[in-house]
């Protein structure tokens, strides 16, 4: 049977930022979205929901996500891994690093003036996604 993962990022806007954590360096040291893995109790935005609250101190409702795009990536062992990738404009909460051991930093970015060190599936995902594709591929 394949190994199959279900995750779920948050792309956050405020005033024409997106929100992105800083990855350690034992993690990559790259940004990325907020965002981790459905676990088996949970549906998607209930995910979401915990993860943003556990990385970055911030309170999302569901009535404020959307569904913003669909991927699919292969893994390196050959699985499969499903993202859904909800936006939202709406939160509440102060933020924080809330994972120290995974994350330095929470910090804004103009979607005109992303990171050079953006995680290659995250700049995928935002090019599809402000192409107005709703599902897209990542191939390693």
């Amino acid at each position: 049977m394949a190994d199959i993962n279900l995750k779920v990022r948050l792309i956050l806007y405020n005033k024409g930022s997106i929100l992105l954590l800083r990855q350690k360096k034992a993690q990559g040291g790259n940004y990325t979205l907020v965002g981790g893995t459905i676990e088996l109790t949970e549906y998607a935005m209930q995910a979401l929901i915990r993860e943003a609250e556990e990385e970055a101190g911030i309170l999302l409702k569901e009535k404020d996500l959307l569904l913003a795009h669909v991927l699919h990536k292969r893994t390196r062992n050959n699985g499969h891994r499903i993202t859904l990738y909800f936006k939202a404009s709406k939160w509440e909460g102060k933020l924080k690093t809330g994972e120290p051991n995974k994350f330095k930093g929470v910090v804004w970015f103009s979607l005109d003036n992303l990171p050079a060190n953006l995680s290659e599936t995250v700049r995928h995902v935002l090019k599809q996604y402000r192409d107005g594709h709703m599902y897209s591929e990542f191939r390693i």
